[in-house]
């Protein structure tokens, strides 16, 4: 993992705590909220444009092989559970040829699972064929953005947030990602490219990494990488026995701070509906659609 990117694609979405835990199947009680704030937006970044870094964002894994195509696909390491993901359709196909792409190179590759997200900006949409295939829907993030002069995001007080500089704070990170995304402890090697990817990102202003902290100990952590205008919000991850007191509040308030000081303007993120999507929601984000994760067996 990086500064500038999340350690998995269920991090790639500030989602709180773990894994997914359900799927909506209607919109959510914050949604209608949450998209009145359109309006707003004047002499900001435009809803088309929004999007259209949404659907740019794509992260890739180190270690991982990928293919530009009809679609974005990345064959993940086994570290961070094999398999391919799917993402960014732009094509002059039908949605049929698409996916039966994606299912070929999938099995070149020797894999047997292959993922894909879809969203609004997807062309074509491959939401029905992928169901008609028999894929299984597994995941929704909803996408959301805020300018960052209009940010004002309040924290409990006891809660400490910080921007990670050292090789103890790497630490607290990676305990913290182990414990809530289930994933492999990074060895010395590992712990060290993170402390140079972290530093390096401060140093030329592309990203960060921020702790919150509750009584001393580390019980939350997250990172954004600003690009173009944006501060792309990833990776929270928050301590079980922590959630529910403030702790993603202080995380994303520090990365909101820390961003508008190195030059970007609108805050873009993709929050799970069951955890972190009714934070932002409150938090004066409004949201523009929603990305959604199809698994299809190979």
């Amino acid at each position: 993992m990086s500064a500038q990117t999340p350690p998995t694609r269920q991090n790639y979405a500030d989602a709180v705590g773990g894994a997914p835990v359900g799927v909506e199947a209607s919109s959510p009680a914050w949604a209608d909220a949450a998209a009145s704030g359109h309006a707003g937006w004047a002499g900001h970044h435009s809803a088309d444009e929004i999007l259209r870094a949404a659907a740019e964002w794509v992260w890739m894994p180190g270690g991982s092989e990928h293919d530009e195509g009809d679609i974005h696909l990345a064959r993940y390491p086994a570290r961070f559970g094999g398999g391919v993901r799917g993402s960014r359709v732009r094509s002059c196909h039908d949605a049929r040829t698409v996916v039966e792409r994606a299912v070929e190179r999938t099995r070149e590759w020797g894999e047997s699972t292959l993922t894909i997200w879809t969203s609004g900006s997807d062309a074509p949409g491959l939401d029905d064929e992928l169901r008609r295939r028999g894929a299984e829907h597994i995941d929704t993030v909803a996408v959301f953005a805020l300018p960052l002069d209009a940010a004002a995001i309040s924290v409990p007080s006891g809660i400490e947030s910080e921007i990670v500089r050292t090789m103890e704070q790497v630490r607290d990170v990676d305990a913290i990602n182990v414990d809530v995304w289930q994933q492999q402890p990074l060895d010395a090697e590992g712990l060290q490219a993170e402390l140079d990817d972290v530093r390096a990102a401060l140093a030329d202003g592309s990203g960060l990494r921020v702790l919150a902290r509750i009584d001393g100990e580390a019980v939350s952590t997250a990172g954004c990488t600003i690009v173009g205008g944006f501060t792309r919000l990833w990776g929270a991850a928050t301590l079980p026995h922590a959630r529910g007191r403030g702790a993603y509040r202080a995380v994303l308030a520090e990365r909101l701070r820390a961003s508008g000081q190195r030059g970007a303007a609108t805050a873009l993120v993709k929050g799970r509906h069951a955890t972190s999507a009714p934070i932002l929601a409150r938090c004066g984000f409004t949201h523009f659609g929603d990305e959604r994760a199809f698994r299809l067996a190979v």
